[in-house]
């Protein structure tokens, strides 16, 4: 299937045949079970797959705009490729009703709780034991790991375009606080916890205040949280005019066993009233 997708995204949209776009509907079926990813760790480092990002370009580029009527609910318009994503009970996924939608070309896996309304874009992978918050986002090709959190209001940004960029990786066991946003290809490392109201993107100098410097970044250094970090919303003084200060979220500490009880303490609670 690579091979097919590689030579399809190289074809004038104006050349698809008709077996181009059974292609595409078993490419994103594959998305679907989560047999393919936009990124994967193989190893110890996340490996960015190219080519399923030239499969979901062509998936919109070959989709013509149609109207979609699921049961007698308001109409909705979309690419006619990427409908919205129909579950089962056998998917083993629980979504709470309320006007969530995930997008043809995501994956869910069983035990993921979805409450309303949330939204999971294609080409998202979501693994088991996680939880989406009400109007929290996964955007398109993030990839979301073992029990995590995603808190209410919670914006993890997607990427399509440029095809080889990382999208924004959150490993497992991580908290994210509500109405916080992981941008630009962020990785938050396994048993991270990011406060509610952090926003971090490639460009957001981040301080870790236990080791007393800022996290590496640039082009060729995307910004990685490390693994077990508790970051919070700070500021520091700006370089040029010392009387203004900018954003700047801190590194506080390392996850202990009092930030492991507060979020054990959390997740108890939400399995008690969800």
């Amino acid at each position: 299937m690579k091979q097919q997708i590689e030579s399809l995204f190289q074809t004038k949209p104006e050349q698809y045949q008709p077996s181009d776009r059974s292609l595409i509907s078993d490419f994103l079926a594959a998305l679907n079970t989560g047999s393919i990813r936009a990124c994967e760790k193989p190893g110890e480092d996340w490996i960015v797959n190219t080519w399923v990002k030239m499969g979901i370009l062509c998936a919109f580029r070959m989709g013509k705009l149609t109207q979609f009527d699921w049961g007698g609910k308001k109409p909705f318009f979309d690419k006619d490729t990427l409908p919205e994503r129909q579950f089962s009970l056998q998917d083993q996924v629980r979504i709470v009703p309320g006007g969530t939608s995930a997008r043809n070309g995501c994956f869910l896996a069983p035990n993921v709780a979805v409450m309303p309304p949330a939204f999971i874009n294609v080409g998202a992978y979501v693994d088991s034991g996680s939880l989406i918050d009400s109007h929290a986002l996964v955007g398109s090709c993030a990839q979301i790991g073992r029990n995590v959190h995603l808190s209410a209001g919670a914006m993890i940004g997607g990427v399509l375009e440029p095809i080889g960029l990382r999208p924004v990786i959150v490993e497992d066991d991580v908290f994210i606080g509500g109405n916080s946003g992981i941008y630009e290809g962020i990785l938050i490392r396994s048993r991270a916890v990011i406060a509610s109201g952090v926003v971090i993107t490639s460009s957001t100098p981040v301080f870790d205040a236990v080791n007393g410097a800022f996290l590496p970044s640039g082009e060729d250094t995307p910004l990685i949280i490390p693994p077990g970090a508790v970051v919070v919303s700070g500021s520091r003084r700006l370089r040029t005019n010392p009387d203004f200060q900018i954003y700047c979220p801190i590194i506080i500490k390392y996850r202990d066993a009092k930030t492991d009880h507060s979020v054990r303490l959390e997740r108890a609670i939400r399995e008690l009233t969800d």
